[in-house]
């Protein structure tokens, strides 16, 4: 079992930066690729980033290139979602999700394990 806890989350004017963090427990996350997930009210989940599980590879929604840089510390336990340049649209919950393979990445149910999420809310 892993464990996921996000946190890193706040309110931020747009044109801002967050750095969000997703902390494991249970288990060394180094063998599990993580994506991010976010959900605004009225809206489905959505994919945001992913990442390898060495952080050799990522990946990001179109709309998260360039400004959205995912990485992870081994050492911690931990991927980072570095969120710059923000939007009002980036506003939702923000979820952190572990898989065994790095397959079906944008794949809602292809995760084994969610984190509880973190509110995001950029002011314009």
């Amino acid at each position: 079992q892993v464990q996921l806890v996000e946190s890193g989350g706040g309110l931020v004017q747009a044109g801002g930066s967050l750095r969000l963090s997703c902390a494991a427990s249970g288990r060394t996350l180094s063998s599990y690729a993580v994506g991010w997930f976010r959900q605004a009210p009225g809206k489905d989940r959505e994919f945001v980033a992913a990442i390898t599980w060495n952080g050799g590879s990522t990946y990001y929604r179109e709309s998260a290139k360039g400004r959205f840089t995912c990485s992870r510390d081994s050492a911690k336990n931990t991927v980072y979602l570095q969120m710059t340049s923000l939007k009002p649209e980036d506003t939702a919950v923000y979820y952190c999700a572990a898989k065994k393979y790095y397959r079906d990445i944008e794949t809602i149910g292809a995760y084994d394990y969610w984190g509880q999420g973190t509110q995001v809310t950029v002011s314009s």
